[in-house]
């Protein structure tokens, strides 16, 4: 079977190659009332959010900080997040559930953004 590759097709992979890891490498923000990072684990995946005392108290902000962190204890305590609607009608992610998580070979941890305003949880 042979492919041929249309210029169309050069573009249309270009674009997508140019555009995906911008978005997939999007830093959290700081100045939100909790981080919230992706744990991805071969059977699911849970968004979780953490303060910036709990960050630093693990040592770093970012997802890396997070996954050294789980590897070295073992076991990570956090709140999990969900969209709900507020009392205005508005979607917001908010702490859901306090969940233990517990370190895997497969497990991954990424930054997650959100276009929605984050509650703090306490």
């Amino acid at each position: 079977m042979t492919m041929h590759l249309t210029r169309r097709g050069l573009l249309a992979a270009a674009a997508l190659f140019a555009t995906v890891p911008a978005f997939a490498q999007t830093a959290p923000k700081t100045d939100q009332a909790a981080i919230l990072f992706k744990i991805v684990s071969a059977k699911d995946e849970v968004v979780i959010g953490l303060s910036a005392d709990e960050l630093a108290a693990l040592g770093g902000s970012d997802a890396g900080a997070v996954a050294k962190a789980l590897a070295s204890k073992g076991t990570l305590t956090a709140w999990q997040y969900a969209v709900r609607k507020a009392a205005n009608g508005d979607l917001e992610q908010a702490p859901k559930m306090r969940i233990g998580l517990i370190a895997h070979d497969s497990l991954r941890v990424e930054p997650y953004a959100t276009p929605l305003k984050v509650i703090a949880h306490d």
